[in-house]
């Protein structure tokens, strides 16, 4: 019965990438718009404190070069781990895992957040800083750095059973802060989302309560504590989507949460699953921010392989796919799992990759409700673990992609391109162009794509196959020197990634 369900439910849409040497297909049948991000974090990675400023940047660069050869299009960096800075910041000190020593600035200081907006920028991705909002500490040895506020107002944290330190939740202070924090990074930083994975209150340890009695009494009488703690958490939540609306509305808000929100056996509503709960356990009622329009994306850690027992990531896609609420949902995938499987239920399947990655990948393109997808980490494509960087280059992601537009934020397209010619620059022949004139920074074009096609055969710009570059420039060599007898179309895409009206060469 359960091999039943899963040829009846996969509902074919095969990539039309082939395998390097072979020819360009005509047309592709991989989706021009999709979100395919990748998560690259700082904590646990001590690289960052082993290289000077110098060799960091260089390291960036070609992270982001090897992301772009999977076409990835988002990159979620890690900027606040706990309650530090991996950038300049008065509020809060510098991360240890940038510098090795926690408040310790990098030698010669330089700013990472704004370097890796402006590389990322550069190739046509977008930059979604990464924060998590209540954790301090990450052992039971770690201590804040000298000058966090800790020390100012040690009544606003409280230390769990697990030896970690934490804002206190409950207490309109901390909640406060973390939201001076966000409206600094939007102030300062031309950052395309904020994001927050799955820590909100701490993954329970057993028989453990957490120490809030007090900010209970102070603020939860009357409440069901459950009910209470995921009250406080949502008006986090709404606080921080205020704000951005406030100072940046095209910024948009995405949450990464545990893939279980419920299982069916608490809730008729939940999944055919048997795990942790994190509406239970961590207090994150995920479907309420986006049924609210407070969260614009969810990408879910759908980390399980397909046919886990008490997990199965069959199960959960089908499940978050009927939970969306209108809003953009990313799937986020572990690819050491996913690699590590043999796709034993596929039988239509890529044959020459027995991993699961291209069911997984077909899968969600045949569901309504999925935009995308989310890699954890990056660093996993970078490394080309079992050969996942190849896989995606020249077969599941093999073609550029554009984010699929937010909406419900702005629908208004951009006005098109301006001055678009060939010309040499530097000696090396280029096209050319201007961006579109305009006050509202809604409309600005932030990226641009080009489409190439044979002279004479203009195409309807719906095929990703016709895409040779999505970029933050307005000039690009043209592949080969130009040669060849081609016409050329470039879009303006605005901050929502609303695309404008070709203008042709």
């Amino acid at each position: 019965m359960k091999r039943l369900l899963f040829l009846s439910l996969l509902l074919t849409a095969l990539t039309g990438c082939l395998t390097a040497g072979e020819s360009a297909p005509t047309r592709s049948s991989l989706p021009k718009h999709e979100f395919r991000g990748a998560w690259m974090h700082i904590i646990g990675q001590n690289q960052y404190a082993e290289m000077t400023p110098e060799q960091t940047r260089q390291y960036l660069i070609e992270q982001l070069d090897l992301l772009q050869r999977a076409n990835c299009n988002a990159v979620i960096w890690q900027i606040r781990p706990q309650a530090d800075a991996a950038y300049v910041s008065q509020l809060e000190p510098w991360s240890r895992w940038l510098t090795g020593e926690p408040g310790k600035a990098p030698d010669p200081v330089w700013d990472p957040l704004q370097f890796i907006i402006e590389q990322t920028h550069k190739r046509g991705m977008e930059l979604h800083a990464w924060i998590n909002p209540y954790r301090v500490t990450s052992s039971e040895e770690d201590k804040p750095a000298p000058g966090h506020i800790y020390y100012e107002h040690p009544e606003w944290f409280l230390k769990y059973a697990d030896g970690k330190l934490y804002f206190d939740p409950g207490l309109p202070e901390s909640r406060d802060f973390i939201d001076t924090v966000v409206r600094d990074i939007l102030t300062r930083y031309d950052i395309d989302a904020l994001h927050m994975d799955d820590y909100f209150y701490p993954y329970p340890v057993k028989g453990a309560e957490f120490p809030d009695t007090a900010s209970y009494n102070a603020y939860g009488i009357g409440w069901d504590k459950n009910d209470w703690r995921r009250h406080n958490v949502d008006l986090l939540i709404e606080q921080l989507h205020n704000t951005i609306q406030e100072v940046k509305p095209w910024v948009r808000f995405g949450i990464s949460p545990f893939g279980i929100w419920r299982n069916k056996a608490s809730d008729p509503d939940g999944s055919e699953t048997n795990g942790l709960q994190c509406y239970d356990a961590l207090y994150a009622d995920c479907l309420k921010w986006t049924a609210e329009g407070w969260v614009d994306y969810m990408v879910p850690q759908l980390y399980w392989e397909l046919e886990h027992k008490a997990a199965s990531d069959l199960v959960l896609m089908h499940w978050w796919n009927d939970h969306a609420n209108d809003r953009h949902m990313y799937y986020g995938q572990a690819l050491n799992n996913v690699m590590s499987h043999r796709d034993v239920a596929d039988e239509g399947g890529d044959t020459s990759n027995p991993t699961q990655l291209d069911h997984k990948m077909r899968l969600q393109r045949a569901m309504e409700h999925v935009h995308g997808v989310t890699w954890w980490p990056g660093y996993t494509i970078t490394s080309n673990f079992k050969g996942v960087l190849d896989s995606l280059e020249t077969k599941q992601t093999c073609h550029p992609a554009l984010i699929p537009a937010y909406t419900w934020l702005d629908n208004e397209k951009p006005q098109p391109v301006r001055g678009l010619e060939v010309k040499k620059v530097a000696g090396k022949k280029c096209l050319v162009w201007s961006a579109p004139k305009t006050d509202d920074p809604m409309q600005q074009a932030v990226r641009y794509v080009v489409y190439r096609y044979p002279k004479g055969k203009k195409g309807q710009l719906d095929n990703p196959a016709d895409i040779i570059a999505i970029t933050g420039e307005t000039t690009m060599v043209l592949p080969d020197g130009g040669k060849g007898k081609w016409q050329y179309a470039v879009t303006a895409l605005d901050r929502c990634w609303n695309e404008s009206a070709p203008t042709w060469k």
